[in-house]
């Protein structure tokens, strides 16, 4: 008996367990990687961007009116934008606050050089509108056309920088965010390639450790239908010897005991005599004896069936069957019979016994019938055993019980044959044997030919 394959099996499934529960970790760390990168870069970035165009589009607006300050086109001079510088200075600090608030990936030289020159910008704003005050309006226009026209300037440049910077950014991240897609995809290509190679091998495996049981199976079912034979057959050779060695040997001293009996009984004794009341009665139980000896001899071995053949020895066990259990039995013939003896002859009659045993044991029955159909369309022989009793019944797993069909189910499958037990609809069980028509006995040597075979060629 070979290792068995338990063991292996659970390694492999813990193996497979690992390997799914791995992968499903990968892939889960994977996509909080990219729910991470989304959350802090790209949304991050994309909020940045939002404010820092807010900053040019304040920084357009304050473009809009140094420009006109410049030109000169307000009657009220410089002083008149101061509430206008004010609005944009105050929506633009505003702005550049939430926004280094999300500037998470920049440098701090890129913050402090965007606030430096923010701070540079006002101070000089601060002082065009101080001169312009202090009735001065050439300087403040002529600070305002130079400094504040190029400082706004650079800080639309620096802007547009960081603008620039975060739409970098923002490539980078969905670069980085399609090359996780990427190897995810591969990753699960890969781990789907590996399961179908792990689940064909298993497959294949299991395939294998199957044929492997299914022949053992089958081995050890063709031992056991060996062993079976063999026995039935040791069985049936015993009961031979003993029916032989009953009727030979018991048998003849029975018989001799009742013709000693007999003489003596006729050597001059009176019709009154004791005595010869008491041989009669001896002689009398010698030849019940006798009988009662002969009959089990015949149910040990029915010498009918060898004489006479499979069909009349149904038709003496009928009557036999009748006698003992009160039960009436009839055996019916369809079809064209012939004579069957041997081992066939044996088999068949041994399972019309144990059905008829059964009825008469379980059924409370009060009739029964076997009947045997010769079927030579299909050269097959068809003995059905029925009664209308109470009809079997199958045990909680759907089995039939006992022994005794156990071993019908044996003679039934050493004659190549099969052997069905079903219940009645109509009330009682019926037992059917179907087996191959077999070779009549010929004692002349004559080789039997069915009918179809025997016609003709067209």
């Amino acid at each position: 008996m070979g290792r068995s394959p338990t063991l292996r099996l659970l390694l492999g499934l813990l193996v497979t367990l690992l390997s799914v529960a791995g992968f499903s970790w990968y892939a889960l760390a994977q996509l909080n990687g990219l729910k991470q990168l989304q959350a802090d870069t790209m949304d991050r970035a994309r909020r940045d961007s939002l404010q820092l165009l807010r900053v040019e589009n304040d920084l357009s607006s304050l473009s809009l009116a140094l420009e006109d300050m410049v030109l000169g086109q307000e009657p009220y001079g410089i002083l008149a934008y101061r509430g206008q510088l004010t609005r944009i200075r105050t929506d633009l600090e505003d702005a550049i606050e939430r926004e280094a608030a999300l500037a998470g990936t920049r440098s701090p030289g890129q913050q402090m050089r965007l606030q430096a020159a923010m701070r540079q910008f006002w101070q000089t704003s601060d002082q065009v509108f101080h001169s312009a005050e202090r009735g001065d309006e050439k300087a403040a226009l002529q600070m305002a056309s130079t400094q504040l026209l190029a400082q706004q300037t650079s800080l639309t440049a620096v802007t547009l920088g960081l603008l620039r910077r975060n739409n970098e950014a923002e490539e980078a991240a969905a670069l980085k965010v399609g090359a996780i897609y990427e190897g995810v995809e591969r990753n699960v290509y890969a781990f789907l390639l590996a399961a179908l190679v792990t689940i064909l091998a298993t497959g294949l495996y299991m395939t294998y450790l199957n044929r492997v049981s299914f022949q053992r199976i089958e081995s050890l079912s063709l031992m056991r239908r060996v062993l079976a034979a063999k026995l039935i057959t040791v069985q049936e050779e015993v009961l031979r010897s003993v029916s032989r060695e009953l009727h030979d040997e018991f048998g003849q001293i029975l018989t001799a005991v009742g013709a000693m009996l007999a003489r003596a009984e006729r050597k001059g004794l009176p019709p009154d005599s004791p005595f010869r009341a008491e041989l009669t009665e001896v002689r009398e139980i010698t030849q019940a004896t006798l009988e009662k000896m002969r009959a089990l001899s015949q149910m040990l071995h029915p010498a009918v069936i060898d004489d006479y053949g499979l069909v009349k020895g149904l038709e003496w066990y009928a009557g036999l069957f009748r006698k003992q259990t009160g039960i009436e039995t009839c055996v019916s013939v369809e079809g064209e019979p012939i004579r069957i003896t041997g081992q066939p002859a044996i088999h068949c009659f041994r399972i019309v016994q144990e059905a008829l045993n059964n009825a008469a044991k379980h059924s409370k029955t009060k009739t029964a019938e076997v009947k045997a159909r010769f079927q030579w369309d299909r050269h097959r022989l068809v003995v059905e055993v029925r009664d209308w009793g109470t009809g079997i019944v199958r045990d909680r797993k759907n089995q039939l019980p006992g022994l005794g069909l156990v071993a019908m189910q044996e003679r039934a499958e050493l004659l190549a044959g099969f052997l069905t037990v079903e219940r009645d609809p109509a009330g009682g069980t019926v037992v059917s044997l179907d087996i191959p028509l077999p070779q009549p006995d010929n004692p002349e040597g004559e080789k039997y030919i069915p009918e179809e075979a025997a016609r003709p060629q067209a």
